[in-house]
């Protein structure tokens, strides 16, 4: 059996090698190094995948949130609405710009920003709401911007897991993650499901005022050279990201169903054990089926019931199975964020989650041999202790 990775990177990349590596020569003899000609193309190629008027790259997803609230021109004080149950980079850029972070709880079953507890903490300050579609299954989008219409409020997406899911609305209609709201935002990470070989994000808008004020921010604030007419950051693509990304671009469906088709037999493994809940994706296919990219599986996250979750990630470990805990520690926890608002009776949900989540090897190049292993182990462990 070959080893198992979290994340196989490398195997991702001997399938494309040949392209990426003349492309990345083709940069370096170029010299086009920042916003050279290849960022302008991956931009254009990946504003036809996601169906918007406007990708504005940038140098990481961390900025991509960051530079989306100082597109919208929040101010200090303004309150914005996110998820207690995600990385601390949503929460981060928050408390950055000098907002206000009001973090809520999440739902049990896609581990995404609870309806009611949005509604629950609109205030008179409130100006966004922040929705994470962790894992890569999307936020209960329909029911977010009917309450961001009826309450005036700016949607953000943070898309950083989702890229190249679908959101199916109750008419039947389909729009990518990160799509819909007045902007979104991803990330490229390396381990992501679209990951260059170093950092890099993208914005995302079908706004043109929004796009024309993003697009100087990424760069010092200038749309003319030395004329700086907004306050900006230095954030930019570069031109190798861009050209690994493009070479990535056309496989991100099949890289996305290759992870849809390990969730199936991950859960077909676990199906029915008293003590383990898979991840659930959209009601009508589960997230799973082969006909939709509802849930694209950036990661795959087990809840383990009135079992010992700590001592099953040494077990795993143990053995050469890598996994993960996202996350540890709510946000409402965490040193920085501490606020006297919170009451942990808010936070029922996650504060369960973080007990219970556990998550698997997850990428494109999982075989079966790999996941039965996996699974064998998991389950025995769990029967046995």
């Amino acid at each position: 059996m070959r080893k198992i990775q979290m994340v196989d990177l490398k195997g991702q990349y001997k399938k494309i090698k040949e392209e990426v590596d003349s492309s990345v020569l083709e940069v370096i003899d170029s010299t086009a190094f920042i916003n050279g000609p290849k960022v302008h193309e991956f931009q254009k190629n990946l504003e036809d995948y996601l169906g918007v008027k406007h990708v504005i790259p940038c140098a990481n997803g961390t900025d991509a949130l960051q530079i989306a609230m100082m597109g919208l021109e929040l101010k200090p004080g303004d309150e914005v609405i996110t998820a207690d149950f995600t990385f601390a980079a949503t929460v981060e850029v928050i408390a950055l710009l000098n907002l206000t972070p009001v973090l809520v709880d999440v739902n049990p079953i896609d581990f995404n920003i609870d309806i009611e507890a949005i509604k629950k903490a609109i205030t008179p300050k409130t100006k966004a709401i922040v929705p994470v579609h962790l894992f890569g299954h999307c936020a209960n989008m329909e029911a977010i911007l009917e309450i961001a219409k009826e309450h005036d409020l700016y949607v953000i997406e943070d898309n950083a897991q989702a890229i190249g899911a679908d959101y199916r609305f109750s008419n039947g209609k389909r729009v990518k993650a990160g799509a819909m709201g007045d902007v979104g935002s991803t990330s490229f990470f390396p381990s992501k499901n679209l990951g260059c070989y170093g950092d890099g994000g993208a914005i995302f808008t079908n706004d043109d005022d929004l796009a024309h004020t993003i697009r100087g921010i990424v760069n010092h604030g200038m749309y003319k050279r030395y004329h700086h007419d907004v306050v900006g950051v230095n954030s930019r693509l570069d031109s190798i990201q861009a050209v690994v990304l493009n070479a990535k671009l056309p496989h991100l469906d099949s890289y996305n169903k290759a992870r849809r088709n390990a969730a199936k037999k991950y859960n077909a493994a676990f199906k029915n054990h008293e003590k383990i809940i898979t991840p659930s994706g959209l009601s009508s296919c589960n997230g799973i089926c082969d006909t939709c990219d509802c849930h694209v599986f950036h990661q795959y996250t087990l809840r383990v019931l009135n079992a010992d979750r700590d001592a099953l990630v040494e077990h795993l470990n143990s053995l050469g199975i890598p996994c993960g805990v996202y996350y540890p520690i709510p946000l409402h926890r965490q040193k920085a964020y501490l606020d006297s608002r919170y009451k942990e009776d808010d936070f029922k949900v996650t504060n369960q989650l973080v007990k219970e989540v556990i998550s698997l090897p997850m990428h494109t190049e999982l075989d079966d041999e790999q996941i039965e292993f996996i699974t064998n182990t998991v389950i025995e462990f769990i029967d046995n202790n």
